[in-house]
């Protein structure tokens, strides 16, 4: 993916060929939709997640030579420290990230493996505005999981981590100069545009960015650790739903323009 445009989503039509559309004037202040990929629109618990662990616990010992125990707590201090295992890897073992990326994301049966829910293309027919999938996962990995779900003609565009570099360094979420340098790519004000997320810490930085925020629960909360499950009234969560198809019944879907926050 060398020759993919850092945060290039307003060229996100050239990859989604279906999804090519005008937005007109009656386009104006309409929402524009970041959606999270795992766990947010698809469901990656039961047979992705794991896969993708075991193969990055095994690529931190191949590189560290720690054994599986030792491999698979520092992937997680890692993750919970920069947000991401790939960062860890990079700036403390000096790793080839596309490397990183393709060994550990090898799917060859990702579309038996995908679980297809037929109300998400409903919701994103439905749901007002833009729609671009905003994910950490390896650009290949993200449109497999796209086109199993049958949804990448409804979406209009994609930034998958080898696009959140700058000046050769990784920002993925939850990246705060990330966030404002897409917001700065689209031309909009953060106000317009909404972060649907299952990870508290990314919609958090968001959230401080002036993006609206929607965090989905329903998938992986009996997963998740203490530390990243939120508390009642926790400041950065505009929204709460359980599944992402709830999306269009919330307030954000219908109006974005004068609503204010009580987590600000």
């Amino acid at each position: 993916h060398d020759d993919q445009e850092p945060l290039s989503a307003h060229r996100a039509p050239r990859r989604f060929a279906g999804a090519e559309r005008a937005h007109a004037a009656a386009d104006a202040g309409r929402p524009v939709w970041l959606l999270d990929l795992d766990n947010t629109l698809h469901d990656a618990l039961p047979s992705i997640m794991p896969r993708i662990n075991r193969a990055m616990t095994e690529y931190v010992m191949r590189r560290t030579g720690l054994d599986e125990a030792g491999a698979s707590a520092l992937r997680v201090q890692y993750w919970r420290r920069y947000g991401a295992t790939l960062l860890g890897m990079v700036r403390h073992h000096a790793i080839d990230p596309h490397e990183f990326l393709r060994e550990t994301h090898p799917f060859p049966d990702l579309h038996a493996l995908v679980r297809r829910d037929v109300r998400l293309a409903h919701l994103l027919r439905r749901l007002p505005g833009r729609k671009i999938v905003v994910t950490n996962a390896p650009e290949g990995y993200a449109r497999g999981v796209l086109a199993a779900l049958g949804v990448a003609p409804l979406l209009d565009g994609m930034v998958s981590i080898e696009a959140m570099t700058f000046a050769g360094r990784w920002c993925p979420k939850p990246s705060r100069p990330m966030m404002d340098k897409l917001l700065a790519r689209l031309r909009l004000p953060a106000s317009r545009c909404v972060l649907v997320e299952d990870t508290v810490e990314n919609l958090r930085a968001a959230r401080r960015c002036g993006v609206r925020t929607v965090w989905v629960s329903g998938i992986a909360w009996r997963a998740r650790p203490a530390w990243q499950r939120p508390r009642r009234g926790q400041r950065g969560i505009d929204v709460h739903v359980r599944t992402v198809v709830q999306l269009a019944r919330t307030p954000l879907a219908s109006r974005i323009h004068g609503h204010r926050s009580r987590s600000e």
